[in-house]
């Protein structure tokens, strides 16, 4: 009579969990650092430009600025789709890895800038860029791998954690962005360096890849028209915020107009593509699975919502509220993201909590409570005055840390779990492609309104005023028929205003010195553009709500808890995949990817 050994009854089942809070640490670890990286230069873009020895602000530069400040968002956009695809052919920890590798190279390269003036800003757009690829391979794969890497019942909790660590490493990056410049500019860049190489060395020997992974060309057709459309769209939207001829905004302009025309028409003929191929980049069928068609609609409004509002609080802070305080423009930068500092608090105290509840009652109910409670907080923050009482203001912001965090872990697990294993890598990277393209329209929608509202009643104010501490007529007017783009970015980058319009027309130097103190003091501009701004600020606080409201809808159709089991787990981390046991425990109500989720 035989015994079985029941140590080795046990090594003969490979557990498919195995190593999952390794996984979690370090696919956390690469959303901070890339979303981080999204974020710093925000803050520091004034030492960077110093550095480089060009002023942004002078006709013909705010492109550097813009690129500087949004090629990344931009490039991880068009490119998530992409390589969420290549995970599930070619394997999502081998992409996962080469985007960490990436990513550090070409934070040394950016670090490395050795020429100045234009030829460096084009140098850095460049380099920016390729780390916006790097970027993009990590926000792809990493949740692809977490949801490989844990069972159903721990996965809001997992994806949860990953998921607030990128949107709070947007916020810690102001902060940092904002100690970091003033030190050294290059240091902003070198931060990710050491991170990127720990994490690299640490994902090669330690991340293991227990996906499907399945043999399948590569739609080159696909991936070109959905590149070219995605990128036509964005930079239309990018263009539409500098001015265009006598307009303070660019949306009349011809290229703009063909742009955002022509970009559409490509992204709808993608669709078109993509239902005709035999191996299509991105599945359009997914979108039959009603979690996951709610679940990214739910997100692509959230970002609309947060996105841009979260440039023009910035804006707030240092255009008005921090000088009107005490601060001085030079140092608004880094104190406009210590004052955000209650929105990242309670996007890290929600995050994980509404995602572990979620693993065990649903996502709707989070989803839906995090979005009705956003559009609150923003409604709330409508009622504040120009020069509010800061603890109201943190209290707002706060609630609305809150609210984001208690939506995007429980979205994000709908999301994932709703996927077949072998394409949650592309289903992971059109949740990606949604929320960043999202930020980058959001930006453009509220950087008009506010543009528009300034435009109305500022130029009147400008000439008032200035005309009334001894500017010449002529100079008030000439300084007042200057698009408000400038001004807007001025108080963004931390310039003092009044010296970025007046400065280089010599006037401030013929003014005594009793009007000069008091013009580029800390109180004139912030009191001349307060009302104009409170106009554009209204007006984009309530398209923050409409979003809000919008994404609670969709997140009411996430129906209840759904977990696609379709297919085995199995491993793929060699060409000889391992017989795997297959996971038992799915305890939540299974419903047929494509048939309307029951309520």
């Amino acid at each position: 009579m035989t015994t079985t050994d029941p140590r080795r009854a046990r090594d003969a089942v490979v557990d498919p969990y195995k190593g999952k809070w390794s996984t979690l640490s370090n696919t956390t670890l690469g959303m901070l650092m890339a979303s981080i990286d999204a974020s710093i230069v925000l803050i520091s873009l004034p030492d960077i430009f110093r550095g480089i020895q060009l002023n942004p602000l002078l006709p013909g530069n705010t492109g550097y600025f813009l690129w500087m400040l949004m090629g990344y968002m931009l490039v991880t956009a068009v490119l998530v789709v992409s390589f969420g695809r290549l995970g599930d052919i070619f394997g999502r920890v081998r992409m996962y890895n080469l985007g960490f590798a990436l990513f550090t190279i070409f934070s040394v390269m950016l670090s490395v800038t050795w020429m100045h003036g234009s030829a460096a800003a084009v140098y850095m757009i460049v380099m920016r860029v390729f780390q916006g690829v790097g970027g993009a391979f990590l926000m792809a794969n990493s949740a692809a791998i977490l949801t490989d890497a844990f069972p159903p019942t721990q996965r809001g909790l997992a994806l949860g954690t990953n998921m607030v660590a990128a949107i709070a490493g947007s916020f810690i990056g102001l902060v940092l962005g904002g100690l970091l410049g003033p030190i050294d500019w290059r240091w902003v860049f070198l931060i990710s360096v050491p991170v990127g190489v720990l994490g690299t060395v640490w994902g090669i020997i330690n991340l293991k890849d227990n996906g499907v992974r399945r043999a399948a060309r590569i739609d080159w057709i696909g991936n070109s028209i959905f590149a070219l459309g995605l990128i036509a769209l964005l930079v239309g939207i990018v263009y539409g915020i500098e001015p265009y001829g006598g307009h303070p905004m660019g949306w009349t302009s011809p290229f703009v107009l063909a742009a955002l025309l022509g970009g559409a028409a490509l992204l709808v003929l993608f669709v078109w593509v993509e239902t005709r191929v035999e191996a299509p980049m991105f599945n359009v069928q997914l979108f039959k699975i009603r979690p996951f068609a709610a679940g990214n609609a739910a997100s692509l409004f959230a970002s609309l919502g947060r996105g841009g509002l979260m440039f023009i609080l910035v804006i707030w802070l240092q255009g008005i509220w921090l000088p009107e305080h005490g601060y001085s423009f030079a140092r608004t930068p880094l104190w406009a993201g210590i004052f955000m500092l209650p929105l990242t608090a309670g996007f890290l105290i929600a995050g994980p909590v509404s995602g572990y509840l979620s693993d065990h009652f649903g996502s709707r109910p989070f989803a839906v409570g995090g979005m009705v409670t956003a559009a609150v907080s923003f409604f709330l923050m409508e009622l504040l005055p120009i020069d509010f009482s800061y603890v109201w203001f943190g209290l707002i912001l706060f609630t609305n840390g809150l609210a984001m965090g208690l939506f995007a872990s429980p979205n994000r697990a709908a999301v994932m779990n709703s996927l077949p294993p072998e394409q949650r890598g592309q289903g992971a990277g059109m949740g990606a492609v949604s929320m960043n393209s999202a930020m980058v329209l959001s930006i453009g929608i509220f950087f008009t309104l506010i543009i528009v509202g300034l435009a109305g009643s500022l130029p009147q104010a400008l000439v008032a005023g200035l005309t009334a501490h001894g500017v010449p007529p002529a100079a008030a007017h000439q300084v007042a028929n200057l698009p408000p783009t400038s001004s807007v970015f001025g108080a963004f980058l931390g310039y003092n205003p009044v010296v970025s319009l007046l400065g280089p027309s010599g006037v401030l130097a013929h003014l005594t010195h009793a009007e000069r103190v008091y013009l580029t003091g800390r109180s004139f501009f912030p009191r001349l553009i307060s009302a104009p701004f409170k106009h554009g600020l209204h007006e984009a606080i309530d398209f923050a709500v409409a979003c809000c409201v919008l994404a609670a809808v969709a997140s009411m159709m996430l129906g209840k808890q759904y977990i696609n089991t379709a297919g085995p787990t199995a491993l793929a981390a060699s060409e000889d995949s391992l017989p795997v046991a297959p996971y038992a425990g799915v305890v939540a109500p299974v419903e047929l990817a494509g048939e309307p989720a029951s309520d």
